[in-house]
């Protein structure tokens, strides 16, 4: 066999090999996708109910702040309303603190082969770095995620926190220490503003980069602001028995709330991942069988030449001996 020929052969071999293994792969990936959105599903029907609960008693808690204020004739709004109670070293995770230093939840994978995943994560945390406007040394970086933590270590970023490793269909409780000592950075003021940067799973084209604003928890995030205090819907809404008070118990449950919405983005940024991985090597395999097509198609036309100028040297030496 011609040495052409030879090398297009090895190279159409070793393309189908590539092949096989992208294509395990994407079955490897759309596997633990089908897993997580199992268990995205699961967090998300707890993650409605406790956040139903924490909004009800913190609006009740507000009502009665408002009450106490009107009958002392005062004009206070929501927010002083929060800064007031937040004096008092009540409800800690609402106090919207003088901003030193800001934190930067980063969650990016361990490995590649994942398309364009982390570096869409990376390209809009710098963006909203930029934003931001402080000075590089204010940013505290939590990085989860071996590609982030390498990503900003290069750059001179303070690394704060650093948690690699992470499952591909991550438990709650397999991370809760974790989500808990971000959650105490917060209370011990190493930031006064947690951001978390992440991808979110839309389908398995497409996913969308999130900055959401975790830390303090704010009447957004939580759904309560004057005008839903004020809404007929509240007032006449189904109202809890509580023991101790609705204050001390959302001084127990906040903490585990904030846990849980760094748990839910981890665990969204994780389907994210799976996704882009099975896209990414589902167009891998996509680009083998082209090559493979192209190369045979190659293959074929040089076998073709070689056995055609066979032939002509066959009968050219034919004529020569008659």
């Amino acid at each position: 066999m011609p040495a052409s020929l030879k090398d297009v052969k090895e190279k159409i071999e070793s393309t189908k090999k590539t092949g096989q293994i992208t294509n395990a792969m994407q079955m490897i990936s759309t596997a633990k996708l089908s897993q997580i959105q199992h268990q995205a599903d699961n967090y998300h029907q707890y993650s409605t109910k406790i956040k139903s609960v924490i909004t009800h008693l913190a609006q009740a808690h507000f009502l009665s702040l408002v009450a106490n204020a009107q009958q002392q004739k005062e004009e206070q709004s929501f927010s002083d309303l929060v800064d007031e109670e937040s004096k008092r070293e009540t409800l800690a995770l609402l106090k919207a603190r003088k901003i030193k230093n800001i934190g930067l939840i980063v969650v990016t994978s361990d490995r590649g082969l994942v398309g364009g995943y982390n570096s869409n994560v990376l390209k809009q945390t710098m963006e909203l770095i930029k934003k931001l406007n402080v000075p590089k040394e204010k940013i505290q970086i939590i990085a989860i995620g071996r590609t982030g933590l390498q990503f900003f270590k290069k750059r001179g970023y303070n690394i704060l926190y650093q948690y690699t490793g992470v499952k591909d269909v991550p438990k709650f409780i397999e991370i809760r220490p974790v989500v808990k000592q971000i959650v105490d950075m917060f209370n011990l003021e190493k930031f006064d503003k947690l951001y978390i940067c992440y991808n979110h799973f839309v389908n398995m084209l497409t996913s969308e980069f999130r900055s959401e604003i975790l830390l303090p928890i704010t009447e957004d995030n939580l759904g309560v602001d004057e005008k839903s205090m004020a809404s007929k819907d509240v007032a006449d809404g189904p109202d809890y028995d509580t023991e101790p008070s609705k204050e001390e118990i959302l001084n127990v449950v906040l903490p585990q709330y904030a846990e849980s919405l760094i748990y839910g983005s981890v665990l969204d940024a994780k389907t994210a991942e799976h996704a882009s991985s099975a896209t990414a090597m589902k167009s891998a395999t996509d680009n083998t069988k082209d090559i493979i097509s192209t190369l045979q198609l190659q293959y074929n036309r040089a076998r073709q030449a070689a056995i055609t100028t066979e032939i002509t040297e066959i009968t050219g030496a034919q004529a020569a001996i008659e």
